[in-house]
């Protein structure tokens, strides 16, 4: 199944960037390009190291000036996140490129490649989650509230992993057809960005 694979990979990323839990350190993606796990990776591991950006960002000590450059790393993060899930669905657009299509057939409310981009944020949420379940400087009310979450993370987990399964099945069955819009995002371009465009040289 798909999503024991996405499982898998995403929490392979999760681990060995902890090895190191530095938003610097460089990937080094275990599997061959021609592969899926590569791109399963290589997305999750810019989700981790975003995840990052974004704690060290809110700390109320930062200075200024390295916010502003950390802001701007966050912008780029989120455009290659959104490069990357685009980069999945043209494989599911591949891998799908023949089936038939049935007359009845409906369009789905995301794509698969976003369905799974929920799925390596889940990943984050659980490690982390359970992370704050572990911790020895905490009282038991905050191990206990930690461990709400994280049976409701886990069954959310769950409930995802059988949704992106049967949404699989209905597009390989001609129930449901892929029709991916390309997220067309307008802050980063400097032909669309009126701030941008605008500015005086």
């Amino acid at each position: 199944m798909l999503t024991e694979l996405a499982w898998k990979v995403f929490n392979q990323a999760i681990n060995d960037y902890h090895k190191y839990d530095d938003v610097n350190h460089e990937m080094q993606n275990p599997y061959k390009r021609e592969d899926f796990e590569h791109l399963l990776y290589h997305k999750n591991w810019i989700d981790t190291v975003q995840w990052h950006y974004e704690d060290i960002i809110r700390d109320p000590q930062i200075d200024p000036k390295e916010a502003l450059t950390l802001k701007r790393k966050i912008d780029a993060s989120n455009q290659l996140r959104t490069d990357m899930v685009e980069y999945i669905d043209s494989y599911f657009l591949d891998k799908y490129k023949d089936v038939k299509i049935l007359p009845d057939a409906k369009i789905n409310t995301e794509s698969p490649a976003w369905a799974i981009d929920r799925f390596s944020i889940l990943a984050l949420k659980i490690y982390h989650m359970e992370q704050e379940t572990k911790r020895t400087d905490v009282d038991d009310a905050h191990h206990a509230a930690c461990q709400k979450k994280l049976d409701v993370l886990k069954e959310q987990h769950k409930d995802l992993a059988t949704a992106i399964e049967e949404l699989l099945e209905d597009i390989e069955a001609g129930r449901k057809y892929m029709k991916v819009y390309k997220q067309m995002k307008m802050y980063n371009d400097p032909n669309l960005n009126p701030v941008l465009y605008g500015v005086k040289k």
